[in-house]
């Protein structure tokens, strides 16, 4: 018989956000599989928890990890899954050994908890209906330059990860690709004791950033892009030669032009191949 995989969400900040199914599920487990077992073991010691077997699941571990979990798994153990904060798998290691789990025919279940994510959209005022999650934008380059073309035409309200080193360059990258006026709201240490929100615009963000140094981690919400106005070919040609000039391939040129303007992806190869 197969033990199971629990995936349980952690406080990102507020220890009084670990839930009592929470504590009762750790409590119960064979294994805790975690990023920093330091950190593990401090939550599960003021949870009045006495430390199980800990197994390091980072990015630089968690393949290896997954194999070994598994060979507990199908000897029956309890294994549960967490993170230093948040949900395992959202812009944290966890994914990996899900997925063995699943193609192992392991059960699988989840203790919802905090993520950041979440908790800044319910408190952005900003529109909630249909969002996206971006986690971080990559650091450099045409990858960077190409994600953050796609974030700005974006309509529904999009969610970031920054860094506080890097909060600063990409406040003042959105702004060059998005409208000044586009609606951003941020949150600072979201649940900690320093918990702080900026509500704005982008623009007035830039300059918020400057008066002062960022510190800890970030959450932006980004307000949703206006639909775009009828393009003429003119508009396609020049947004083409826009993805062009940034070094995209022919092939996604056409795909980020389509995405952006929402026109029929034939007409923007057509045009780019003309």
């Amino acid at each position: 018989m197969t033990g199971r995989l629990v995936v349980v969400g952690t406080p990102i900040g507020n220890l009084g956000d670990l839930s009592p199914r929470a504590i009762e599920v750790l409590g119960e487990a064979d294994v805790v599989a975690c990023e920093d077992t330091r950190r593990t073991g401090r939550l599960l010691s003021a949870a009045g928890i006495a430390a199980p077997r800990l197994v390091v699941v980072n990015e630089h571990t968690e393949t290896a990890a997954a194999s070994s979990l598994i060979e507990r798994l199908r000897a029956g153990a309890t294994v549960v899954l967490v993170t230093d904060a948040g949900m395992p798998s959202v812009s944290d290691p966890g994914a990996g050994v899900v997925a063995a789990a699943v193609d192992a025919s392991v059960d699988v279940s989840v203790v919802p908890g905090p993520t950041a994510a979440s908790a800044a959209l319910a408190g952005s005022g900003l529109p909630s209906a249909r969002w996206v999650f971006e986690g971080f934008l990559p650091r450099k380059g045409a990858a960077r330059t190409h994600r953050l073309r796609a974030v700005a035409a974006e309509q529904r309200t999009v969610i970031l990860y920054e860094a506080p080193h890097r909060m600063v360059r990409t406040i003042d990258d959105l702004c060059s690709r998005c409208d000044g006026d586009r609606r951003v709201v941020f949150g600072r240490e979201i649940t900690k004791l320093h918990e702080e929100w900026f509500r704005g615009t982008l623009e007035s963000a830039v300059v918020w950033l400057d008066e002062k140094e960022p510190r800890g981690e970030f959450v932006i919400v980004l307000d949703g892009a206006a639909p775009p106005p009828d393009a003429t070919d003119d508009d396609l040609r020049a947004a083409l030669a826009a993805e062009r000039s940034d070094g995209a391939s022919t092939r996604d040129a056409v795909a980020a032009v389509t995405d952006r303007f929402g026109v029929a992806k034939r007409r923007v190869y057509d045009l780019a191949t003309s």
